[in-house]
């Protein structure tokens, strides 16, 4: 299969790029600067020039390919963001209109937070907030599949591994920075997460085999308990764990304040029935626990 990949380069679509060549398949990787595609070559995927504001060269990526992954998101400026990721959601998906062709889009499981009774896993069958940025990006994907697309969303929780530069390295230079480890209230509050490589995967059986209009959930850990992680911080930093109250929490995380104290227990269950996906690779507080992220 060839597949049409948007942020092939980054952190996660690095992996997917990698997973997919593997397995045989050819990738094309959308690249807007030479940096990128160089790094494409160098992978062994082919690449088109181009960017998410280039709508034309994200028409003829995905008309040309036999199946687009979707993976390119800038978390730096977060409503520009979303506004870009939903057109380019809607110009792909109507450059694939008709053809049965697979679509995976990127969302997160943050778009479930606070939506469900205490205490209960949230389930692919879960809709997102409506009032939710990333949950019209998810809508106008799966309705794509009443209009002859193989159209599907991968919900992903926090993502750890090799070349990390997301949650967990913040939360560690965060904590270097306020000389302690926190977290919020008893910090029972549970983070999902997955191994990068173990995403990547997922990624891949969605493009396969994914059925029209369906949410998958990229998670391994069904949610780790905040405390947890800010546990293993403190110890491989040497530093005091310390509780800190819900109205300290964004003066202390920053940006990361409602994300360090929301809860967002997540399974893949229906997943893993689905596509026979399974996560293989170490958990989370394992994962810490090596060091690896302590040494950089």
């Amino acid at each position: 299969m060839r597949v049409f990949v948007t942020g092939a380069t980054g952190f996660i679509g690095s992996a997917v790029v990698r997973d997919l060549l593997d397995a045989g398949h050819q990738v094309v990787g959308l690249a807007r600067s030479d940096t990128a595609a160089a790094a494409l070559t160098a992978a062994g995927a082919d690449v088109h020039r181009g960017a998410l504001d280039a709508l034309d060269s994200l028409r003829s990526g995905a008309a040309a390919a036999d199946g687009v992954i979707h993976l390119a998101f800038n978390f730096s400026d977060y409503t520009r963001a979303v506004a870009a990721d939903l057109r380019t959601v809607e110009t792909i998906g109507a450059a694939l209109e008709g053809s049965g062709k697979p679509f995976v889009i990127t969302s997160g499981t943050s778009v479930l937070t606070s939506l469900l009774p205490l205490g209960r896993l949230a389930t692919e069958e879960d809709a997102g907030s409506v009032a939710g940025p990333r949950t019209a990006v998810e809508n106008a994907a799966i309705a794509l599949a009443k209009r002859g697309v193989r159209s599907s969303v991968v919900r992903l929780p926090s993502v750890y591994g090799p070349g990390d530069h997301g949650f967990v390295p913040i939360l560690i230079d965060l904590s270097r920075t306020k000389g302690m480890s926190a977290y919020v209230g008893d910090g029972y509050n549970r983070w999902p997460a997955v191994h990068l490589l173990d995403a990547a995967r997922l990624f891949r059986l969605a493009v396969e085999a994914a059925p029209a209009g369906s949410r998958l959930h990229g998670v391994g850990d069904e949610g780790v308990p905040f405390r947890d992680i800010a546990g293993v911080i403190g110890r491989h930093l040497n530093l005091p764990v310390v509780s800190i109250s819900h109205e300290e929490a964004d003066s202390h995380f920053d940006w990361l304040g409602a994300i360090a104290s929301a809860d967002n227990p997540t399974s893949s269950a229906l997943t893993q029935e689905r596509l026979g996906w399974r996560p293989v690779h170490h958990a989370l507080i394992p994962y810490l626990e090596q060091g690896h992220y302590f040494n950089r």
